[in-house]
């Protein structure tokens, strides 16, 4: 693992956004094997929140704990959902929260107008606002005109739009959407981030698993990525790129002059003479560029084109989940 990489603790202060998700130590064994190894999260109320992590990692595991659906292992620490504390109060919890998992609970013998009504004769709801709420949903997620087909003629992403909007019946604030893309055409995916955005637009928190790191960097306001059983980094997507080593700043120029006075001046800068471009390492934050902005200004030196290249999450998930595991979680303040 590249030396920057290896990470650093920062904890979190007591100024952080109010949590819908707060957890502290959380555990999982099954047997001899550790699953989760004392991780933990904070998730801000009205933010998307995405986990990472290579197969195996432990996420499905984070996610049925944190819905109640399994207990944490002996020795966690606390656990609060919607700010209710999952162990002392898990009904609580339960009316806080929806969860959409990998396996559809779409039940293809009926229709989709069938299914959620199902859904919300299991949230309690009167019979008048149970038809009300399934056909504002239906129209919300563009199912009305298959609402009365059976739901095994669906495709794949209206069977997880259904799913997604049976999930809503009960009003949830707060969201857990494991791996909910996985499958899907990239026509469906893109429909489906719009649906997370108008989601989060209502003020609904949502917690997402996903194996597709576009999807957090186009999705997420934090990322935490999780490897053998432990939170390896979290911060904002830009936040874990400026982990990597490999960012700099390109710049171009036309005027051979002003590129070998910039070539000669500059420190630890690669050179490409037939292209007239100079390459200087760069972590892209916005001191290091105005810097260099104002170094240029200063020795009248103007390049025709600047650009920034920093690592992606693809980078970041390879670096972070390789064979080396780091003792500590890499953190950023908020």
């Amino acid at each position: 693992m590249p030396s920057s990489v290896m990470p650093t603790t920062q904890r979190w202060d007591g100024g952080r956004s109010p949590a819908a998700v707060a957890a502290v130590g959380v555990r999982k064994s099954y047997g001899d094997k550790t699953v989760l190894d004392g991780i933990d999260l904070h998730v801000p109320a009205g933010s998307v929140f995405a986990l990472l992590g290579p197969n195996g990692a432990g996420k499905t595991t984070v996610v049925k704990i944190l819905s109640t659906l399994i207990s944490p292992g002996a020795g966690s620490g606390e656990i609060r959902v919607g700010g209710h504390d999952l162990a002392a109060d898990p009904q609580a919890v339960r009316a806080e929260i929806g969860v959409t998992g990998q396996v559809s609970a779409v039940d293809g013998l009926i229709t989709g107008e069938e299914n959620m009504l199902l859904m919300a004769d299991l949230n309690h709801l009167p019979k008048k606002e149970g038809r009300r709420v399934t056909a504002d949903l239906l129209e919300r997620f563009d199912l009305t005109e298959a609402a009365r087909k059976t739901a095994s003629t669906y495709s794949g992403g209206m069977k997880r739009r259904l799913d997604i909007a049976m999930t809503l019946v009960g009003s949830p604030r707060i969201i857990f959407l494991d791996e909910p893309t996985t499958g899907l055409d990239p026509r469906s995916r893109h429909t489906m981030w719009q649906i997370i955005r108008a989601l989060v637009s209502d003020g609904v928190t949502v917690f997402l698993t996903t194996q597709y790191l576009e999807e957090a960097d186009q999705l997420a306001d934090r990322v935490a990525v999780l490897d053998g059983g432990r939170i390896a980094a979290e911060g904002t997507p830009e936040q874990l790129k400026r982990l990597i080593p490999g960012g700099h700043v390109r710049l171009r120029f036309s005027d051979p002059s002003a590129y070998r006075s910039a070539a000669l001046a500059l420190d630890e800068v690669t050179r490409d003479d037939d292209a007239m471009t100079l390459q200087i390492p760069s972590d892209g934050s916005q001191r290091e560029l105005g810097a260099l902005l104002d170094w240029l200004d200063a020795v009248g030196v103007e390049a025709d084109e600047l650009t920034v290249h920093t690592p992606d999450l693809d980078d970041v998930f390879f670096a972070l989940t390789g064979s080396q595991q780091p003792d500590q979680p890499k953190e950023f303040a908020r």
